[in-house]
């Protein structure tokens, strides 16, 4: 019989059609996202340009600066002085997972991040879900990251005297109308996205060596106000306090994963993404806690209730020098823009993953044969989430975010731990240490903060995750294409993976 692809045009639903049941726990064989990937969807494909620098810059990009620069406020009142540990305990569970991250990245070197790697071990039931998760995680975790871009334009323009109307430059719930900052950075961040990923890289990478400069500045500024006293207590609301800082934290580390997104546009995906997202942990984690630190050093923890944009009030009551605030304020802005674009960055490839599958509406899955990006699909989350950026207050985003990702990292744990027992052979350009405690370990982190996430977060979770169900059943289930092939179809297909991914992938010409 003819072996099917899942490239060609999704064939018409037949008696051989799965139940519910089988549909959901169907997956996607690896051998086939990996030739998609090569192969492109409909006559296009993304262009391979990133080495291992840039998926580093861009890992390093969508992670360093967000809990810092924008909910550390928020956060040290949780935890007091004892914030650096909250830092230090998100980072060893982000950690865990990234271990699980670069093992899967490696073996399915696709865009898609846990997504892909559900459907490839778990089935369509379970990587809808995390899928589900993963368009909360991103899509609201850029829209929480340019809503602190208003505190640091204020500060620039405090330099000279000015200041925006909370008008303007707060949503709804926070005393504004319209936060007009977040919405600029993000409509931003779409068009230079819309121009070419080659270009947004290089971009990022430039805005993340000045972001790792000012922090590095500012860390040098504050140990100069070093206060050894101000970490005592260490602990003045608990271990409990530690853990719910943590969990809020958690939120700041999310961006390693954006590295995994972009699997097809990498030169060498199994060895390259696998050292990009370690490499860029290792940044982002010692450059967190050394940050705290000498915040709480400089400050005592009271000090940080409901102050904004405390790192430049931080440098301008240590140094008494405006520019020097200035120059940290406009740096700032920048850090948060290359966030945001490396987010937004992941959130269209995600999409795009998922279109291709069926699952979502085939607009997201078009890619530009001209600029060799997803531009439909970047233009219409672009706008949605600076929509969102500009109506929604920054601390319901930021927990909303927590807990779709840490769903989705408990995910990619399982899956590491499924595919060593199911597919021993395959070829692993990296392999998660001290196998299988580790994914456990993140699993079960992952499960951990999720616990201490308030009632509030778990409700917003629970009607997102509903209306996810909807999604699927009024949509997904009646178009994907995993679904529509018939039973022996699908066994075909499958039966091609019994092979290790090493060796040769079929020619055009053997399976049409």
């Amino acid at each position: 019989m003819t072996v099917p692809t899942l490239s060609r045009p999704t064939p018409e639903r037949t008696a051989g059609r799965p139940g519910l049941g089988a549909q959901l726990l169907r997956r996607k064989p690896i051998g086939q996202m990996v030739t998609e990937a090569d192969e492109g969807h409909n006559g296009t494909k993304l262009v391979r340009s990133f080495g291992v620098f840039q998926l580093t810059m861009i890992s390093v990009g969508a992670t360093l600066g967000t809990g810092i620069l924008v909910i550390l406020g928020e956060s040290v009142p949780l935890a007091g002085p004892a914030i650096w540990i909250s830092f230090a305990i998100a980072g060893l569970a982000a950690l865990l997972s990234a271990v699980s991250y670069a093992e899967m990245a490696g073996l399915v070197p696709v865009a898609g991040s846990s997504y892909s790697y559900s459907y490839a071990t778990m089935g369509e039931g379970m990587a809808w879900i995390c899928g589900w998760c993963l368009v909360l995680e991103y899509a609201v975790s850029v829209a929480a990251v340019a809503v602190g871009a208003g505190q640091y334009v204020n500060e620039a323009l405090g330099v000279f005297g000015q200041i925006l109307p909370d008008a303007i430059s707060q949503p709804p719930g926070d005393g504004g109308v319209v936060n007009i900052p977040a919405m600029v950075i993000v409509v931003l961040a779409m068009l230079l996205l819309v121009k070419g990923a080659k270009e947004s890289a290089w971009i990022n990478t430039a805005i993340v060596v000045i972001k790792v400069g000012i922090l590095v500045f500012f860390c040098a500024v504050a140990f100069t106000a070093f206060n050894a006293g101000n970490f005592e207590p260490l602990l003045p609301m608990g271990a409990a306090g530690v853990s719910a800082a943590a969990s809020s934290v958690f939120f700041s580390y999310i961006g390693f994963d954006a590295a995994s997104t972009a699997g097809e546009e990498a030169r060498n995906p199994k060895r390259d993404l696998p050292r990009a997202i370690m490499l860029s942990m290792v940044i982002v984690t010692t450059i967190y806690v050394l940050v705290a630190v000498a915040a709480i050093g400089a400050r005592p923890w009271g000090w940080f209730d409901g102050t904004e944009a405390a790192l430049v009030k931080i440098l301008e009551e240590t140094t008494g020098q405006p520019w020097i605030a200035l120059v940290f304020a406009v740096g700032a802005v920048l850090a948060i823009a290359s966030i945001v674009l490396t987010v937004l960055y992941g959130q269209t490839r995600i999409l795009l993953s998922m279109s291709r599958d069926g699952l979502i509406p085939k607009i997201f899955g078009r890619v530009s044969r001209r600029t060799g990006t997803p531009v439909a699909g970047t233009l219409l989350v672009g706008i949605a989430v600076a929509l969102t950026a500009g109506l929604v207050p920054l601390g319901a985003l930021a927990d909303a975010t927590s807990i779709g990702t840490l769903f989705a990292f408990a995910l990619v744990n399982v899956a590491v731990i499924y595919l060593r027992r199911t597919r021993p052979e395959l070829e692993r350009t990296f392999r998660v240490p001290l196998f299988p405690l580790t994914p456990i370990l993140g699993a079960a982190m992952c499960g951990y903060l999720m616990l201490n996430l308030g009632a509030d977060t778990w409700l917003v979770f629970g009607v997102w995750m509903l209306v996810g169900v909807a999604a699927y059943f009024g949509y997904g289930r009646r178009n994907s294409r995993v679904a529509a092939l018939s039973h022996e179809e699908y066994r075909e297909l499958s039966g091609r993976e019994s092979s290790p991914l090493s060796t040769p992938e079929p020619t055009k010409a053997e399976i049409s």
